[in-house]
């Protein structure tokens, strides 16, 4: 029954959050907020819901470790996974898009996490600082909308889950099962997760960091495939480092004010170094231009695989 629990949680956690996207994007495009405004807070909020609501289920549960590594490893799976995948697919020209501010944001964000996390516990005052940095990059985010274009969009580019032509019976159907739905999935997925890791005799660290961590990173992977069998893989990377700078400034922010989250000795010796380095992987393509060619995708997708076996034995 726990495994089932864990799948039907992932399937309703996958089919909510797409819910609960289309119905903000066409929402707030009805209302006439720009569609840029959209992409960079509803759509990248929309898409990081089912992490936040995991933790915060976790927190409330008692197993404060799966809500830190779902954090920690869905964005190493974020870097590794989901760019590594479609680039096995086809090339992804992340050359034409000028992600540099964006991504020392992120590496800025990474630092203060691990930082924090050196403390020992992500407490009130932790997810106070967080949730300020959060507010700050996503201000400064605005204040360069309004200045310049895009680098990987413009303002006439249509998003993904608009549609001029949906009612608002619609729209509200489709706010409601994203809201009902995401709490329900985050609730059978958690308590499955936790049943097996106690079964098994594995930790909830670990299962946070791998099962969880992959299943709620399933979106993001869902999407850039799809990008990368389209040929618009191009904005990929500022996805990645986008939603990178949402879960560890605002989920972990959120969830620590439920709550305190420990930080087991194993994030500290060796998982925040792995999504450290994993970040760091992205300097090629943000700064040297270069494009996630199907090679890349190779190291890509193999470093995950070993850093999946290094965790689970």
């Amino acid at each position: 029954m726990d495994w089932l629990y864990v799948i039907v949680g992932l399937v309703i956690l996958l089919l909510a959050g797409d819910s609960l996207v289309k119905g903000a994007v066409n929402m707030s495009l009805r209302l006439g907020v720009p569609a840029l405004i959209v992409s960079l807070t509803i759509v990248a909020f929309g898409t990081s819901a089912p992490e936040l609501l995991i933790s915060v289920q976790a927190i409330l549960d008692g197993v404060p470790g799966i809500a830190l590594g779902n954090v920690v490893g869905s964005n190493t799976a974020n870097v590794l996974l989901v760019l590594g995948i479609p680039a096995l697919l086809a090339t992804m020209h992340t050359s034409e898009c000028d992600t540099r501010k964006s991504y020392l944001q992120m590496i800025a964000a990474t630092a203060l996490f691990i930082a924090l996390a050196f403390s020992g516990v992500f407490t009130w005052w932790s997810g106070l600082i967080l949730l300020t940095a959060l507010f700050a990059m996503l201000g400064y985010a605005m204040l360069e909308v309004k200045r310049h274009r895009a680098a990987c969009a413009d303002d006439e580019e249509e998003i993904e889950g608009a549609d001029p032509n949906l009612s608002w019976a619609k729209i509200v159907m489709f706010l409601v099962l994203g809201l009902i739905g995401l709490p329900l999935g985050a609730n059978l997925l958690v308590e499955g997760s936790t049943n097996i890791a106690r079964a098994y005799g594995i930790s909830e660290t670990v299962i946070g960091l791998t099962l969880v961590a992959i299943g709620t990173s399933l979106p993001e992977l869902a999407t850039t495939v799809m990008a990368a069998l389209r040929r618009q893989a191009d904005v990929a990377l500022g996805n990645v480092i986008g939603s990178n700078m949402f879960n560890l400034l605002g989920i972990i922010g959120v969830a620590s004010l439920v709550g305190p989250i420990p930080v087991d000795g194993q994030f500290l010796r060796f998982d925040l170094w792995v999504m450290l380095g994993a970040s760091l992987l992205l300097i090629p393509f943000v700064f040297l231009r270069q494009d996630i060619t199907r090679i890349w995708g190779v190291i890509l997708s193999v470093a995950y695989a070993t850093y999946l076996v290094v965790v689970l034995v």
